[in-house]
């Protein structure tokens, strides 16, 4: 029997040549998946898949890693994607979900979920970072998969507009913490307001530094979050306040970002 012949992705091919290549070997619906708000203390867990069409209405003038985007570029790629995109899904994983079940679940499951719900079903699945297992279809995990392909890219952009979104509603309902400004991520405004105001209900409780602040560090990760009388305020303290790094159950702690971006998290340069 002979055998197929190897694929070959050239590095000049570009942000395309990946899913190309993959086209040419008989996937032609290339589905990417990604996710922002890992980082976060604050706010959903986001996760987007999307497929592009073949050719060259598949791609997208200034479609990159979504954290190399400013705002601006952001919104109008992500529009392009929406409008262009053979089929694209967005799925938000709340705060108290991420508390009960843990990040990682979590981010696995929303992605899981964001490629299921796709109206075009996916022929082989791109992920970013690490693989998604329970998927019927082949994929890969591609590190840096948001620089490397363009259907993660593009993923990337829909997880992260669709946050940032969300992330300046909630400014306007629990003021004085700034999330419109670092999205929920682990500033040093966001630190002091949480010193000063104490955590609210989308807050992340499995966090260090919110379980601190909110005097319930003692408590195993996932029975930390207390209950609100009200959606607009603060959660009451148990204890006294601290400062600390936020992470995930599992997760190794980070030094403090300076400002609030995904690409500080992941040690970027904004």
């Amino acid at each position: 029997m002979l055998t197929p012949p190897r694929t070959v992705v050239r590095r000049e091919g570009g942000l395309y040549a990946l899913e190309r290549a993959l086209q040419r070997r008989g996937f032609r619906h290339v589905a990417g998946a990604d996710e922002a708000g890992r980082g976060a203390c604050a706010g959903p867990l986001v996760a987007a898949a999307a497929i592009l069409p073949e050719g060259r209405r598949g791609e997208i003038d200034g479609l990159a890693d979504s954290k190399l985007l400013t705002p601006a570029s952001r919104e109008r790629v992500y529009d392009e994607v929406v409008a262009r995109a053979l089929a694209y899904s967005v799925v938000v994983i709340p705060a108290e979900e991420v508390d009960e079940r843990g990040l990682h679940v979590c981010n696995l499951a929303a992605m899981r979920r964001a490629l299921a719900s796709l109206a075009a079903r996916p022929e082989y699945v791109l992920t970013d970072g690490f693989g998604v297992d329970g998927l019927d279809v082949p994929g890969l995990a591609v590190w840096k998969g948001d620089r490397v392909a363009a259907c993660v890219a593009a993923a990337s952009v829909l997880a992260k507009v669709t946050r940032d979104r969300i992330m300046v509603e909630l400014d306007g309902t629990f003021p004085g913490y700034g999330f419109a400004e670092h999205k929920g991520y682990i500033t040093p405004e966001h630190s002091a307001a949480l010193r000063e105001r104490g955590p609210c209900r989308e807050h992340r409780f499995s966090y260090v530094n919110v379980a601190v602040v909110s005097g319930r560090d003692g408590a195993p990760p996932r029975a930390r979050r207390p209950v609100s009388a009200r959606p607009d305020e603060p959660m009451e303290r148990s204890g006294p306040a601290g400062g600390t790094v936020g992470v995930a159950l599992g997760e190794q702690p980070r030094p403090p970002a300076s400002v609030g971006e995904d690409v500080v998290m992941e040690g970027g340069v904004r």
